[in-house]
């Protein structure tokens, strides 16, 4: 096996079209989006002879607290592709660019299943969970290739009621923009939320960039649900490679009975059926039992209301390779602790 730098973005889209398990985290404009926000990033395809087996999209990533390569959501391999040897191959070639990039450590944020042999994968090459996770390490997933009727009585019969009692309200309205000016509406009122539930959310900057590098390929929309005319819900929702990516939502409190955010995610499933996707990501899952203190348990409940099944991921990976790993380590913990995580 051998790595190269993938340079064709068809190459490197083609390929993951024909991969089952993958997020928007290792595709092409997921990458440009880390360029625009002054990140450095390689595209490693792994290779066999002529044969490409696996990708995996490395940003290095410059904060106060430290700097390292991180692999969001990846490495991503064909089928049938033993991932063991394709992670000691890629794990030389990041202790490489880490050494050139003066990297202190290196995380790696797999979709794997979290299974006793895929932890040990990294255990055996020297990995420890990492103390924070920067990206989901479970999701809620729902298949969306059913006709929508059947979709509908699937749904938690709560689910189902109050999308069909926001849809009869005729002072609320839903629609979906694809305009860069809009981004802005949203940012606003995620503003406003974070504040009431006291976390830090995306910048203008950052959910702008985000937009304009996917709206370049008519593979995001921001879906709106108003109540006279009053922006009361929105949801950043991105269409990839046959999926669809619930990313982004904020709602006012002041409007919660009206149950407004139901009908916009059912609009946003509609929507990624429309454009012939057969799945449908809720991103971030916590088990709502073993959780239920969780920031994330009630955002869960919701998304479980429409139905589909939990998909547990391995833990984030860290390799740390200085001590460099250790400041950086303590300042995600106190991190963790102080958003109640």
């Amino acid at each position: 096996m051998e790595i190269r730098e993938i340079q064709s973005k068809g190459e490197w889209e083609d390929f993951l079209a024909g991969c089952k398990d993958k997020t928007f985290l290792q595709s092409w404009n997921w990458g440009e989006f880390q360029e625009m926000m002054r990140e450095k990033v390689w595209r490693l395809g792994i290779f066999e002879g002529r044969n490409l087996l696996s990708v995996a999209l490395v940003v290095k990533v410059k904060a106060k607290r430290g700097t390292f390569l991180l692999v969001p959501h990846g490495p991503v391999s064909a089928p049938s592709i033993s991932v063991r040897e394709i992670l000691k191959v890629l794990v030389e070639k990041l202790k490489q660019i880490a050494k050139q990039e003066d990297a202190g450590f290196i995380r790696i944020n797999p979709i794997w299943s979290r299974n006793p042999e895929n932890i040990s994968l990294f255990k055996n090459l020297g990995f420890k969970d990492a103390p924070i996770q920067m990206h989901p390490e479970a999701s809620w997933k729902l298949d969306i290739t059913p006709p929508s009727s059947e979709l509908l009585l699937d749904m938690r019969k709560t689910t189902r009621y109050l999308i069909r009692q926001a849809s009869q309200n005729s002072d609320i309205a839903v629609f979906q923009s694809n305009r860069l000016e809009d981004v802005k509406v949203f940012s606003t009122m995620h503003e406003t939320v974070s504040k009431r539930q006291a976390f830090v959310p995306f910048s203008l900057e950052y959910l702008e960039k985000e937009f304009s590098v996917f709206q370049k390929d008519n593979a995001i929309s921001i879906f709106f649900g108003k109540y006279k005319n009053e922006v009361a819900a929105a949801s950043f929702v991105v269409f990839w490679s046959g999926i669809g990516f619930y990313h982004h939502a904020a709602s006012l409190p002041e409007y919660t009975k009206l149950s407004i955010p139901y009908l916009l995610q059912w609009e946003a499933i509609k929507e990624a059926k429309n454009r012939r996707c057969v799945l449908y990501d809720f991103w971030g899952y916590v088990d709502p039992k073993k959780e239920p203190k969780h920031p994330w348990a009630g955002p869960t409940l919701f998304k479980m209301g429409f139905g589909g099944e939990p998909h547990e991921y391995v833990k984030t990976q860290d390799l740390p390779l200085s001590w460099k790993y250790l400041p950086t380590a303590l300042f995600e913990k106190v991190r963790k602790l102080r958003r109640h995580l």
